[in-house]
């Protein structure tokens, strides 16, 4: 009986003695994790960061057929100086952009990206952008910001929100 009393006790003793090294592993991939994914870098980051550099070529390149794919067909734009737009038209909006006789270019402000993950949906991003065009051979450029609402679906991420502020009332 003694015996028995006494492999109980180390089985008991062994059996707490994984679960907490099993605890502490976990939680130490949890803080590691953490401290790779922030809003400036890691995986996630990463990711979205280069959809965004995607979408600057679609756009730069007045791509709209691309420039179409990254978006998802109940989108939702709000911008300060126009008010919300629906997908068709955001994206009639910027068919129309698109046959301008200038070219307007979007580049991101270095630095100013950041990356936040939205839990079982995907992904908000921020971040300032400068519009440009040459206009009467005089440069005309303007900063902005903007916030995106990825969504990860079937692999495959798309904006479902658009909201871009910070234009003065004559910038439409």
């Amino acid at each position: 009986m003694k015996n028995t009393s006494i492999l109980f006790k180390l089985i008991l003793i062994l059996l707490v003695a994984v679960l907490t090294s099993s605890f502490a592993i976990q939680h130490k991939t949890e803080n590691e994790k953490a401290k790779t994914d922030s809003p400036t870098s890691g995986q996630l980051f990463n990711e979205i960061a280069h959809l965004d550099s995607m979408l600057l070529v679609a756009f730069n390149s007045r791509d709209l057929e691309g420039f179409k794919g990254y978006f998802n067909p109940g989108l939702e734009l709000y911008q300060d100086n126009i008010g919300v737009r629906n997908y068709d038209e955001s994206m009639k909006a910027f068919g129309e952009l698109f046959k301008k006789d200038y070219v307007l270019t979007r580049k991101l402000v270095p630095g100013s990206l950041e990356i936040y993950p939205i839990k079982g949906f995907g992904a908000i991003e921020t971040g300032q952008h400068v519009f440009s065009h040459i206009e009467d051979r005089k440069l005309e450029s303007a900063t902005f910001k903007f916030m995106h609402i990825w969504q990860k679906k079937e692999g495959k991420w798309r904006i479902t929100r658009l909201v871009t502020y910070g234009h003065p009332e004559t910038w439409k």
